[in-house]
């Protein structure tokens, strides 16, 4: 740890608060690793595996659920410099005042101090699920 004040940078409230929020939201989590943890202590990943420890928790308490994790492993379309990402998460809250209850939390703060450390890049995005193959109904053949 440092003694830098555990705040959450970057926070987008205010858009947040004007999207409805009568459902479900899964946040698509964008990561690039630093080679070294801001700490001293191991790699970027490390101090992102420190982090993850302390704030599944904080998701958990909120209702929320890692639904899936992955290495990114190349850019398919897109400008490749502008999306170097490691790696790849989708978080789903029961609500996005569920999501920002957990971000503004004393404990996710004191968690966020790891991510920082290890995250060079950290880009989360709001989505609205549209479709779902696995969740809507199926028609009978």
């Amino acid at each position: 740890m440092t003694d830098r004040e555990p705040t959450v940078d970057h926070l987008n409230l205010e858009a947040l608060q004007a999207l409805p929020d009568d459902s479900p939201v899964t946040m698509l989590n964008l990561m690039r690793f630093r080679v070294r943890s801001l700490d001293g202590n191991g790699s970027g990943w490390n101090a992102y595996l420190r982090y993850s420890a302390l704030a599944i928790r904080t998701i958990k308490a909120q209702g929320g659920t890692i639904v899936w994790t992955g290495t990114a492993e190349a850019v398919a379309l897109g400008a490749t410099e502008a999306n170097r990402w490691d790696y790849v998460a989708l978080v789903r809250y029961p609500s996005r005042a569920a999501f920002i209850a957990m971000m503004t939390s004393p404990e996710y703060a004191r968690a966020n101090i790891e991510r920082e450390n290890g995250c060079a890049a950290h880009t989360i995005l709001a989505i609205r699920e549209t479709f779902n193959k696995f969740t809507s109904p199926q028609k009978k053949e």
